[in-house]
């Protein structure tokens, strides 16, 4: 799933990892926290070697994996203590991070206020390398853009690798855009350079009610509408309750 990839990261920046569902991000990211070992090759990670200090490096690193690990009966609050005893054997609640209300518990009605759990608690024990697969999926467009905000205000003095296959996302919060194709590097930079070089035009973002249910039809005819608007233009994404257009 991972092909020759070569990448750095550096402190104090996101960087987004952007590609189609199977590109290899979340391999490069199991392999990066050492859930799977590589066949080959090798990563370095504050300087440590993951092939040979895996236990050093998970000390400094957090990590919100694809799907929640959360439980019944704890609170939010006994979720972020007893993940960064157990992480870090530490105060999960240094000065600076983010502290979830511990009078929440879960399960937690919607999604995204677990999706937001989940990521808190990879930035708990002062992780200096936070690692967050898909953050967003599946959580509506107000829980992405809270959880875009806590991401930004707490990515210094860390490094931060995102992976999504959500343009805008990618664009908003990544110092740098990675994007990986089966398993292989197609280019890299900042979002202003690669617009530069491979930019297409203009995004235009819809965002569907949940009142309303919004079926393929639908979306069909609302894509017929813009296209005869604007022409040229062209559905590029559906996903959950966004809609995406490229324009001209």
């Amino acid at each position: 799933a991972v092909n020759g990839l070569s990448l750095d990261f550096y402190e104090g920046q996101i960087t987004s990892f952007l590609g189609h569902n199977g590109a290899g991000k979340t391999t490069t990211m199991s392999i990066l926290t050492g859930v799977l070992p590589p066949t080959s090759g090798t990563a370095y990670v504050l300087g440590w070697d993951i092939r040979t200090d895996i236990d050093s490096i998970r000390k400094t690193m957090g990590t919100c994996p694809q799907h929640n690990v959360l439980f019944d009966i704890l609170t939010v609050g006994e979720h972020v203590w007893f993940y960064g005893r157990v992480c870090w054997g530490q105060d999960p609640h240094p000065s600076g991070d983010p502290q979830p209300r511990p009078s929440q518990h879960c399960p937690i009605p919607a999604g995204g206020m677990q999706r937001k759990l989940s990521v808190a608690i990879a930035f708990v024990g002062g992780s200096r390398v936070v690692v967050l697969d898909e953050p967003t999926a599946g959580v509506d467009p107000y829980s992405r853009r809270s959880i875009w905000e806590l991401l930004l205000k707490y990515r210094k003095g860390r490094t931060i690798i995102l992976s999504t296959h959500y343009m805008d996302e990618a664009e908003l919060l990544g110092d740098r855009i990675a994007i990986i194709s089966q398993g292989r590097l197609c280019c890299c930079g900042s979002p202003l350079f690669l617009k530069a070089r491979l930019g297409t035009g203009y995004h235009l973002t819809l965002v569907k009610q949940e009142r309303v249910g919004i079926g393929t039809s639908t979306t069909k005819k609302l894509s017929a509408l813009i296209q005869k608007l604007v022409p040229g233009s062209r559905l590029v994404e559906d996903i959950g309750q966004e809609v995406l257009f490229v324009l001209p």
